[in-house]
């Protein structure tokens, strides 16, 4: 697989990462009737089990990528995290915000060059 094989892997795992971030939220905005319940329901066992995943994409992607660049691509979770806040959230992105990831995603270009 080439260096951009592995990059997919890894962007993909931030990618699927953030979903699960999404779900998690979900779940805590949720009532349970008891502590057990809180933690042992659907949505919870499926985030932490695509955090697993998640996880393991990231290591077989380091098999073929330079460490130091693992966090540039790591990076992009930010974006992932702020376009899932605006769809599932109804977050707002104000000026500050969208200054914040134009810099994050000027930051990976410039690195990959």
């Amino acid at each position: 697989m080439s260096s951009l094989g592995y990059a997919a892997v890894l962007v993909f795992g931030v990618f699927i990462s953030s979903i699960s971030q999404v779900i998690l939220k979900k779940a805590a905005d949720k009532k349970y009737t008891s502590v057990i319940r809180e933690y042992l329901n659907a949505r919870v066992i499926i985030a932490y089990s695509i955090f697993v995943l998640a996880t393991f994409m990231s290591i077989y992607a380091y098999k073929g990528l330079p460490l130091s660049f693992g966090p540039i691509l790591e990076a992009t979770g930010y974006i992932f995290i702020t376009i899932w806040g605006l769809l599932f959230f109804n977050e707002k992105l104000n000026a500050k915000k969208a200054l914040a990831l134009l810099l994050i995603i000027g930051g990976i270009v410039i690195f990959s060059i």
